[in-house]
């Protein structure tokens, strides 16, 4: 438990226990991470920062009724 962060691990084979970070592990997986070949770890790290900008301030979510996540939390304050 470094720095207030517990782990739980979930039941082999229910990953609707973790429903959310599955589907994250998903859109990861197929969205970006299995397209690309890397050199380097720095790579990785530089297109993930890269993904997570576009995910959170220029792809609509349809969730959270066709807005991104950044324009959500803007209405939210």
């Amino acid at each position: 438990e470094r720095q207030g962060i517990r782990i739980e691990h979930i039941q082999p084979g229910k990953p609707q226990q973790n429903a959310y970070i599955e589907r994250y592990n998903r859109t990861v997986r197929y969205g970006w991470l299995a397209r690309s070949l890397f050199d380097t770890i720095e790579q990785v790290q530089d297109r993930a920062t890269r993904w997570l900008w576009t995910y959170n301030h220029e792809r609509p979510n349809m969730a959270l009724g066709g807005i991104t996540p950044m324009q959500k939390l803007a209405l939210a304050a």
